[in-house]
Parts: structure tokens; sequence; C-alpha cells
């Protein structure tokens, strides 16, 4: 019996240890289900949208203590969609982003605070248009679990934040076009093999 009690209590301080010590996992982008939707006002008439995609990246995820985790994403800035060819050449002009084949937008998270059950605040480093600021995005976690086609873990998020376009030098027009553009973010993420 004292044997057992023994060996009870060692595996129940392992389990805690290591509980205690878990490393944040790897997640990887789901590209085909992950975008940056953006909007901003056009001379008051309209709100007009946007969409990025084609996302590459990672997020070391630790479900037991987010505080922990880290995020790190890019993506072209060519591989903006706004549903009109005339307005996508005049983003990519030097008006605004003067972006070649090879221009990233890229955002690399510096801290984590945790503000709700499924919810939190990223600050990070945004780099756009050759420009990097340091941005808040307010972060919820929609789902976890194994995706029910794929058979592995898979996680969810989604975020908003809002930018100024003068702090990318990509001000062009303002006030006429809004300074501020809000941003919604969504992705999917796999673990890594």
């Amino acid at each position: 019996m004292t044997r057992f009690l023994t060996a009870t209590a060692l595996t129940g301080a392992m389990l805690t240890a290591t509980t205690a010590f878990a490393e944040p996992e790897k997640y990887v982008l789901d590209a085909s289900h992950s975008q940056v939707l953006f909007s901003y006002d056009h001379l008051g008439y309209s709100t007009t949208w946007g969409m990025f995609a084609g996302f590459e990246g990672e997020i070391m995820f630790d479900q037991e203590a987010p505080a922990n985790s880290s995020v790190s994403v890019s993506f072209p800035a060519r591989s903006m969609f706004t549903g009109w060819e005339a307005r996508f050449e005049h983003f990519m002009a030097d008006d605004f982003f003067g972006a070649d084949e090879n221009e990233t937008v890229a955002f690399t998270s510096t801290g984590i605070e945790v503000t709700g059950d499924d919810t939190a605040n990223i600050t990070g480093d945004l780099t756009m248009n050759g420009i990097t600021k340091s941005v808040v995005l307010a972060a919820e976690l929609t789902q976890t679990g194994n995706h029910p086609m794929e058979n592995k873990p898979w996680a969810g998020f989604n975020a908003t934040t809002t930018l100024l376009r003068s702090d990318f030098d990509m001000g062009m027009f303002t006030p006429a076009i809004s300074d501020e553009v809000e941003v919604q973010i969504s992705i999917e993420a796999m673990k890594a093999e």
C-alpha cells in the first residue's frame, strides 16, 4: 500500500511538473482560411472594403497560459483584393504601397495581455510600406479541437484593430478619404507535424 501511495504521489508530481512547464505548441496558418479585411470611409459616400490573403506564419500557442503564446505572420502586399483592378493598381502605386512583387506586410507579436476566458490584447510590430509601428490587436479565440476533415488539432482566431494610413506614409487624400482604416482578421491554424 505504501509503495502504491508513493508511486501515485510521484506520478501526480510529475504530471504537475509537466503541466507547469508545458511549452507553447507550434501551429501553422491555414492560408486558405485566413484573411485580413480592411475598410475606410470614401469621401463620406461609402465604406470601401478590401482584403489581403496568402498568409504565411506560425503561432506558438499555449492554451493553458495564453500570455506565453506568440504569433508571427506575413503576406504579400500584392495579395490585396479590391474587386476593381484600377483600384488595386492605384493602391500599389507610389501614392500608397509602391509595392513590387516582393513587398510583404508582416506582424510579429511582442506581448500578449489576457483580457478574458477567450480574449486577449496582442501587441506587436506591424511592418508595412517599409515602416514598422507597434499596434494592438483585440483578439478572440473562436475554437480549438480536432478538425473534422483533417483529424488534427486546429485553432481559430478573430482580431480587430484600427490603423492610421498616415503612420505608414500612405495618408494621401486625407481627410477626404479617412486616415483611419478598420481592420478585421480571421485565421485558422493547424498544429505543426
